[in-house]
């Protein structure tokens, strides 16, 4: 088996599902993740989260990576992010550039590297090439690729928005045709706009239905969902119950984690761990 492979399964590992801790929002988002949740700006709350909650990895930028990997070495695997942009400037036509190296996520002993992908932005062109370059890079070296797969751009809110099953569905099959390894999106919408694109713009349909078709899009390779904003713990629960009844691999949950205290945020990943076990049991 190829080391790849291998890293791959190793992700993989909460009853064949996956839970991963994203801690990337301070560069995407900035301070105001952290403005109502002051403890989340200490970067060994979520290392403490990702350990006692056994997460299958956690996502951080390199800075990060590298100031606290001492305190995770061998206890919680790394997904390196190696690219990034801020909020500030619009996100009208949006590209995200290299922010690290794949030689630096060898060197964390990262068990994969996360890049995001702006679907239908304009820059779309340099974003693919990029991307070809930190695929091959990155497989070369073994590690598998995490593609944060995300419609934007002008184009995409002339068609119904990033967040529409139009948008969100082809974000999923972009990724895999690009060769992503793990896929990572939002769960679609199904808010009616007659500027979505036919079929789309008159398909009737459930909310269970559209994410088992986003996860269809993605032609095989696992997809894993996204938790946005903080909700409530029954949302957040009826959210993951619906992934995992669909289909999906697994959850990627950021701020609808460690913006809560330590306690409680241990408490919902004992929870979402028991909704993975109990839909695996189902089947």
């Amino acid at each position: 088996m190829e080391p790849r492979e291998v890293r791959l399964q190793c992700l993989f590992q909460t009853y064949g599902k996956t839970i991963i801790l994203p801690y990337d929002q301070g560069l995407e988002h900035g301070p105001r993740d952290f403005f109502n949740a002051r403890h989340a700006e200490n970067p060994l709350h979520i290392i403490d989260i990702a350990k006692k909650g056994h997460y299958n990895a956690v996502a951080l930028h390199v800075g990060t990576a590298r100031r606290f990997f001492r305190d995770m070495y061998t206890q919680v695997p790394l997904v390196l992010k190696v690219n990034g942009k801020t909020e500030i400037p619009s996100d009208d036509d949006p590209l995200s550039p290299i922010t690290a190296t794949i030689d630096e996520a060898l060197q964390l002993s990262a068990i994969a590297v996360g890049y995001t992908l702006y679907v239908g932005s304009s820059r779309q062109d340099e974003d693919f090439e990029q991307f070809t370059y930190v695929r091959e890079e990155a497989h070369k070296a073994g590690l598998p690729v995490i593609v944060w797969s995300y419609p934007r751009g002008r184009e995409v809110e002339a068609k119904g928005g990033k967040n529409s099953l139009y948008a969100v569905e082809y974000a999923a099959r972009v990724a895999s045709e690009l060769g992503a390894d793990v896929i990572k999106v939002n769960v679609p919408n199904l808010k009616k706009n007659p500027s979505i694109p036919a079929p789309y713009r008159d398909f009737e349909t459930d909310l269970p239905d559209a994410v088992k078709r986003v996860i269809g899009a993605a032609a095989g390779v696992p997809v894993i969902f996204a938790g946005g904003e903080m909700v409530s713990d029954e949302d957040l629960l009826q959210k993951a119950s619906l992934c995992m009844r669909a289909g999906g691999s697994g959850f990627i949950f950021g701020r609808n984690i460690w913006q809560r205290p330590l306690d409680q945020a241990l408490d919902i990943t004992r929870k979402l761990r028991e909704v993975i076990r109990t839909e695996r049991q189902k089947k």
